[in-house]
């Protein structure tokens, strides 16, 4: 099938003129807030999400959700590998301190290097490329590591560090791209929101072999979890070119055909005549520059060109900064810093908790995800900040309580606010991290835009990991007070910029950016008229 007959018939989606289509019973009207021609086609075509391509294409994005699985596995092993006594031993490096800052740190340093390679790895040569190079790049950094318990070495330990932050930055940004861009355009939220969730599995691995490592002595207590960090690796690996590359790259790239045959099997479960495959290679058409900045490695021009480019990487960088601000830091690397301050030291039972944790958090994740389109990206995240400011409040006062009588239940009280608000991030932002960041940006600017916010997610990142080890060794619970104050402000800055997303193609979120207000445009709610046979007959205004 031509371009033009995919305009051609997509054209039946569009709204029209009452008078121009047959009278038919069955009229009706809805009310929504997002697009009505996506609307449209979900009425004439309403999804089956249990049919056998849907499961297949399950399968598919699982294979990438493991990418996801590598940051999870790093921040609960480094995290807790600083307590255990034969790592302490072999390396001089306590929970707390400036050595502790910087082997945390190596890891996010090798993340900021690796930028300049991510759009070359995920524009130029696909998405799937820069799943495996990233991947790679992260068995060779485990090896590294792993070889160190051999040698002694603190310097080859932290060139292996550098490695997986670097691979795992590219593995990173090419995942999400790639679960977001080839999700079906009625589950992307869930689809792309689950993303993010399998960053507890990994947290669970994590746990789970720093657990069991604890029965052997000497350095097979950290060298054992060091080892499994590759297993979710070589499965992306050995797996990645078993997949459909996404469509999207494929239009861009002159293979229009093979874009469409992925967007009929999985989109349109074989049909040719499917309206999702004649809605999307319209929009594709109409939408995807052929010749964009992404077919320049060294082009960032796309991030800043105009007003909406620049607004839609701001949208980017709120949550992605704010994912890490919030003081979530102190529940993944620094958790036995934090326990410390409530009275709980015991290797055990810090791991013990955080195996816990990890698992609610699976949960709860997984959970959230399936209410990021019900409830919406924008509201479900500024609600969720003011109940973690709550949390922080009621933190600081039971880990001073702590500090200034010792009462054990004043600590405990602190351990279990604490859980709750690792549960309520979990339900509420965990699933946004990976799906509303790609969601904002457009196809030109996807790569090379979360390649530009992973640096400053990881600029971030270094202030968590040099600055909070410091600050609870020098002010302790005092730290708490800040976030109480900082998560209200960032809930503001939420409520007052940021644009909705749910309810549009990817591709039809142009129209929102564009707007003279964004925010406000995004939030509009129509009404409108269908007939039997999904033709839209009205579009009405109703804010």
């Amino acid at each position: 099938m031509s371009e033009k007959s995919y305009t051609e018939k997509a054209g039946q989606l569009h709204v029209e003129n009452v008078n121009d289509v047959p009278s038919a019973g069955g009229v009706h009207e809805v009310v929504v807030q997002g697009s009505e021609t996506l609307k449209a086609a979900l009425e004439k075509e309403p999804p089956r999400p249990r049919s056998k391509r849907m499961l297949q294409l399950y399968m598919i994005v699982s294979v990438a959700y493991l990418c996801s699985s590598l940051n999870g596995y790093d921040g609960q092993l480094m995290g807790n590998m600083l307590v255990l006594p034969a790592f302490d031993s072999e390396f001089g490096a306590s929970i707390v301190g400036i050595k502790a800052g910087y082997i945390s740190a190596m890891y996010t340093i090798g993340g900021v290097c690796s930028l300049p390679f991510v759009g070359p790895a995920v524009d130029t040569w696909g998405r799937r490329v820069g799943m495996f190079i990233g991947c790679f790049s992260v068995i060779l950094g485990t090896i590294i590591e792993g070889t160190s318990g051999m040698t002694g070495s603190l310097g080859q330990f932290l060139g292996g560090r550098f490695l997986l932050g670097f691979g795992v930055s590219i593995a990173a940004s090419a995942a999400p791209i790639y679960v977001c861009e080839i999700s079906h355009p009625a589950y992307r939220g869930i689809m792309t929101g689950l993303y993010n969730t399998i960053y507890n599995v990994g947290a669970i691995a994590a746990a789970g072999s720093l657990r069991g490592g604890e029965n052997y002595a000497g350095n097979q207590s950290w060298l054992i979890p060091t080892w499994i960090q590759m297993v979710c690796s070589g499965i992306v690996c050995s797996l990645c070119f078993f997949l459909p590359e996404s469509p999207r790259w494929l239009y861009t790239n002159g293979k229009q055909e093979q874009a469409a045959a992925v967007i009929t099997k999985y989109h349109g479960l074989d049909d040719p005549d499917s309206v999702y495959l004649k809605l999307q290679m319209q929009e594709f058409g109409e939408e995807l520059n052929l010749d964009g900045a992404d077919k320049r490695w060294w082009d960032y021009r796309a991030l800043f060109k105009n007003r909406a480019s620049r607004y839609r990487l701001m949208c980017n960088l709120v949550l992605t900064v704010w994912g890490q601000w919030s003081g979530n830091g102190l529940t993944s690397y620094f958790m036995p810093a934090f326990l410390a301050t409530a009275g709980v030291t015991d290797p055990t039972t810090v791991l013990d908790i955080n195996l816990g944790t990890s698992f609610a958090g699976l949960f709860v994740s997984m959970t959230g995800a399936t209410f990021v389109e019900k409830i919406g990206r924008r509201k479900l995240f500024y609600r969720i900040l003011l109940v973690i400011s709550f949390w922080w409040v009621v933190i600081t006062i039971t880990a001073a309580v702590f500090n200034n009588t010792g009462a054990k239940g004043a600590g405990d009280a602190a351990i279990l606010f604490v859980n709750l608000f690792g549960i309520t991030y979990s339900f509420g932002i965990t699933p946004l991290q990976a799906l509303y960041p790609v969601e904002c940006l457009s196809y030109e600017q996807r790569a090379k835009g979360m390649a530009f916010s992973s640096l400053v997610v990881n600029a971030a990142l270094m202030v968590n990991q040099f600055g909070l080890p410091v600050a609870i060794q020098n002010i302790g619970w005092k730290l708490y007070i800040v976030f109480v104050g900082w998560t209200l402000i960032e809930s503001a800055v939420v409520f007052f910029f940021l644009v909705e997303t749910k309810g549009r193609t990817l591709e039809e979120l142009d129209e929102i950016f564009n707007a003279p207000n964004p925010r406000k445009a995004s939030l509009a709610v129509k009404k409108i008229t269908l007939d039997a046979e999904a033709h839209v007959l009205n579009v009405e205004k109703l804010n």
